[in-house]
Formats: structure tokens, sequence, C-alpha cells
């Protein structure tokens, strides 16, 4: 526990950049001696003023505060020193010391783990893209791998969640922090499936500079990085730049020559710096033997289903519609085609619940759909307002559609 704190502390000294980090770290051999450390111990390093004050401030009340507040937050801790830290991070100059998490932990070594990054102010077409690859990642087995920025990166997360995977999303605040607001209901939905991780502790706002710092997380923690679409100075391409640096792949979707958002990736493919493609297995086929134990090949799908399902979750959630009046003690009824667009499993959980409100459990037990799926569906039909919780962790169905009883 004690290495714990003083890795705490030395990844949150003020003016440290995370390579310095990393450089002290290698140095003295543990965190703890870097705390020991008097001042003549850090002049062979070229650190700021503000740095070496930090690294002479050996007050732990900072960090023991950082410990309160996970603890009260539920949030996990991973440390360069634990035996699941990723080595995959550990092959970086400047990995982070310490990783806050919430949601599962994940052996990401052991996952062929995949980025989905783009532009913000994407296009239709990035955002068909970005859920089509995002859905067909998860569904073949892949660890889709994102941040939870509107645009191409909440389309990849989305996809994702839909095609029955448990995404992991990379803030660059503090992992407690949602950014954007919209992305509430996103955030919700990754912690409860998947996983939400940061570098920075809990509590730590949103600041531009972060943006970048974290994306050498994002290529850092997985096999390769998928551009969707970026501008010509897109932050997607900072995240392929450090992916490349890294050794790690890099592809890319290649959009219209006049698109100014098809800039990036199509530069990265004509430059040989990205490779083409046009679906998952165009990625994932590389990696099959390796992950054999996880990769799968999925029973055919058509396009239209997959879009369906996708256009089945807003971006973001839109304002609650007037709903058909019903009489007292009845649901409003919805159109059918609303019933239509749902996934098999959502309609077979709706179907359920339209008879008598069950809890999660009860309706994997019932449904024989895995768990992770039933809450995912749970949670997307809440958003949707097809479904209502009640008293005991219940649900049952909030409205009908038409030609149901």
């Amino acid at each position: 526990m004690a290495e714990i704190q003083y890795l705490l502390w030395l990844s949150t000294c003020p003016g440290l950049s995370p390579r310095s980090q990393v450089t002290l770290l290698r140095y003295f051999g543990s965190a703890e001696r870097v705390y020991c450390g008097r001042g003549p111990d850090y002049e062979p390093f070229s650190l700021s003023g503000r740095a070496k004050a930090a690294l002479g401030d050996k007050s732990l009340d900072r960090v023991q505060r950082i410990l309160e507040r996970c603890d009260r937050l539920g949030l996990f801790l991973l440390t360069c020193q634990d035996s699941t830290y990723p080595e995959r991070l550990l092959q970086l100059e400047d990995y982070p010391l310490v990783l806050y998490g919430r949601g599962r932990p994940v052996r990401f070594d052991e996952e062929a783990a995949i980025a989905v990054v783009g532009a913000r102010a994407c296009t239709p077409y990035g955002v068909k893209m970005a859920g089509r690859f995002g859905f067909g990642l998860a569904r073949a087995g892949a660890l889709v791998v994102s941040g939870l920025a509107q645009g191409i990166d909440a389309a990849a997360l989305k996809g994702a969640l839909q095609g029955g995977g448990a995404p992991v999303s990379v803030l660059a605040g503090g992992v407690d922090v949602v950014y954007p607001r919209q992305n509430q209901w996103l955030y919700e939905d990754v912690a409860a499936q998947g996983t939400l991780l940061s570098e920075n502790p809990p509590g730590t706002g949103i600041e531009g500079w972060r943006f970048p710092v974290r994306n050498r997380i994002l290529s850092g923690l997985t096999l390769g990085t998928l551009v969707v679409e970026a501008g010509e100075r897109s932050g997607a391409l900072i995240t392929a730049r450090n992916a490349l640096d890294q050794g790690r792949e890099v592809y890319a979707i290649p959009g219209p020559v006049d698109g100014p958002m098809s800039v990036g990736a199509n530069r990265l493919i004509s430059r040989g710096e990205a490779r083409l493609v046009y679906g998952a297995w165009d990625i994932l086929w590389e990696y099959e033997s390796r992950f054999a134990h996880k990769l799968r090949h999925p029973g055919l799908i058509t396009q239209e289903t997959v879009d369906q399902r996708l256009a089945a979750v807003p971006t973001p959630p839109p304002e609650p519609k007037p709903e058909p009046k019903a009489a007292a003690g009845e649901l409003p009824v919805l159109p059918r085609t609303q019933l239509e667009q749902m996934g098999e499993e959502q309609r077979e959980i709706f179907a359920l619940l339209a008879e008598k409100a069950l809890t999660a459990d009860d309706l994997v037990g019932e449904t024989e759909i895995p768990a992770r799926r039933v809450n995912t569906a749970l949670t997307l039909m809440q958003t949707m307002g097809y479904l209502k919780e009640l008293p005991g962790r219940r649900f049952a169905a909030a409205v009908r559609f038409e030609d149901q009883g």
C-alpha cells in the first residue's frame, strides 16, 4: 500500500510531465526513493522550478484525498507495478504511472484491442462508418477503445455496445468527469458494460492540453488505431502519429477527395502510413491466430440490420417528444416501426417486460441472453423511454406499440 501512495504522489506532482515521472522512477528505482530524495538528488535532471518545488513538498495529504475519493466513488487503481498493468503501455517512454478506472478491469495484453478515433465535427458518412466498424469489431470479439467526444468517438462506442462489446473509453479529465455533458448516457453505458480510464485523479477538470497527452494512452493500449475521419489538424492525427511512433499499426477509412473531413485519413493512406480498410476483418485478420480465444467469425448479418440497430441509439438523446395521450392507467402508444427498429434481443426483452416487471437477473434466466447484453439493452431502452425502472431494480414497459395488446 505504501508504494501506491508514493506512486500517486509522484504522478500528481505539478510541473512533472509523464516522461519526467518515468525517468525519475527508473533512475531512483522506486517511487518511495524519489519521494525520499532531496534537492541535490534531483539536480541531474532538467526540471522546472515548479517541478523541483513539487518534489520538495513531502506532504501526502493530496494522496490521502485522492484515495478517499476513489473509495467513495468505487473506482479502481492500476499502477505500473501491478502484474495486470498492460505491458503495451510499459513499452512507452511516457507511460502513466497510475490509471484510475470505473467499470471492469481489463487485461489489455490479452485483448485484440483497436482504437477508433476521428473528428468531433464529422459528417453523417463518418458517423455511419464509425458505428459500423465499432459494431463489427465488437461483434468479432475485438475490444473497441476510444474517447468520449461527440462525433466519431461516440458513434464508435455506440456501435461497440450494440455489437455486444464492452468498450473502453479513455478520458482526458478525471474518470468521474463527464465531457461533453450531453454524453452522460453514453458515459453511463460504457461504465456499466465496459471500462472508463484516466491517468488523472478523480475531479480533474477538462483542459484542452490534456487531450493530446491522453491520446498516447489510446494508441498505447491497442494493437492498432483506426482513423475514420480527420481534418487537416485533427487530434485524431496526433493519435495516429503516436501509434506509428509506438510501432503500432494505423488503419484508415477513405473518404471523398474533396471532403475537408477526409483530408487526414486520405493523406495517411496516400503516404503509406495507414492501411486502407473496408470492414472489421480487414483489420483483424492478422491478429486471428494470436487471439484465437477472443476473435470469432459471427453469423452473417445484413448491413440494413446493422444500420437499424445503430439508428436506434440517438446522438445526443433527443428532447422528449410529446407522447400520445392515453386513458388513465394505460401506457402511451407508439408506432410499430419503432419496435421493428430494435435489435432482436431488445424486442425479446421488451416482450417479457410488457407482460410483467422483472429484474435483470430474471431476464437473463428467461432469455439466456448474456448478462452484459441484457444490461446494455435495458440501459438503451430506458434512454429511449421504452422502459421504466421500479423499486427493487425491476424493469417494466413504459409504452406499448401499435398492434400490441
